[in-house]
């Protein structure tokens, strides 16, 4: 199947994938790779050092400057803005320009901004008129100007930020162990004196832990974790205040809020963890099952679902 150029489309590059449909008034300059089964719509312009993966889409009035990457199963909504130059000035040219990354199956919404040699990762999501400034992790949900994370997409809410997930539906895939990432309440004893919670190591707290460490002070824009563990289990409690913790088994994800310090999340092996949204006032204490050890940090997303998909055959 031969790519569809409209007749009033003009197109200067001749690497255009089988499928792909380029509308009305687009502007495509020699040397721009688009893949297949893509929508570029009316009056979208791509520069010629740009690449575009299968099946995205772009919608009108989005230009795609030189060093923009698109992934696959992407989504440019309309009039999204790209930049490529970080001090531009008239008539001043980059020697090269910096690669601006659109990892697989992102969405960005209309009139958002995109500032030059950042990525934005698999699966985010960025609002409409946001401006991003920073690189986006992958599943994050980005809003506002300047940009900041207010949630990650989900199994169960793909467009929205995800609530407190229901007792049913949080269990993800189990680990090895039998394992999964589970909120768990702790018991509370409480009279006129205080109250007191507890958890037993080897029934509350599923492991015999070999460390501990505590995570306070936190930016409440900034995220913290990004990264699995390929052995290690880990079991947060956020002892004051609170924040948020995504867990991704590679298959399924789900966003749990920690407000409480009888509030447990056990983390098995092989779960990429995230946490975001801390209070100013939030310590989160994690107990670990080993010793610290750099090699066992898996902190590429793309690596884990390799890992992920490895282990399952």
């Amino acid at each position: 199947m031969n790519p569809f150029i409209h007749d009033k489309a003009l197109c200067e590059s001749s690497k255009i994938g089988d499928g792909t449909r380029i509308w009305a008034f687009a502007h495509i300059l020699a040397g721009a790779r688009i893949g297949r089964d893509c929508n570029i719509c009316d009056g979208v312009f791509i520069e010629g050092d740009v690449t575009v993966g299968d099946r995205t889409t772009v919608k009108c009035g989005v230009q795609l400057w030189d060093g923009v990457r698109l992934g696959d199963d992407v989504f440019i909504g309309p009039n999204a803005t790209f930049t490529n130059d970080g001090f531009p000035r008239s008539r001043r040219h980059l020697p090269a320009y910096p690669a601006t990354v659109v990892e697989d199956g992102a969405s960005i919404g209309a009139n958002a901004t995109i500032l030059p040699g950042i990525t934005i990762g698999r699966g985010a999501m960025i609002g409409a008129g946001a401006v991003v400034t920073r690189s986006v992790p992958p599943n994050a949900i980005v809003v506002g100007n300047p940009g900041r994370i207010k949630g990650y997409v989900t199994q169960d809410a793909p467009a929205s930020v995800a609530g407190e997930p229901a007792e049913a539906a949080i269990a993800i895939a189990t680990a090895a162990d039998g394992s999964g990432s589970i909120p768990v309440k702790l018991p509370v004893f409480s009279d006129i004196r205080g109250s007191l919670t507890v958890g037993n190591f080897g029934a509350d707290v599923p492991f015999a832990p070999a460390r501990f460490f505590m995570v306070y002070g936190v930016p409440s824009r900034e995220t913290r974790g990004e990264h699995a563990h390929r052995i290690c289990h880990q079991y947060l409690v956020c002892v004051a205040g609170s924040c948020r913790v995504l867990a991704d088994d590679g298959r399924k994800r789900i966003d749990v809020l920690l407000d409480a310090p009888n509030k447990g999340l056990h983390l098995p092996p092989m779960t990429w963890g995230t946490q975001y949204d801390y209070s100013a006032d939030a310590v989160l204490l994690v107990f670990a099952s080993h010793p610290y050890d750099n090699d066992d940090y898996i902190r590429s997303y793309d690596e884990f679902l390799q890992a992920c998909k490895a282990a399952a055959g």
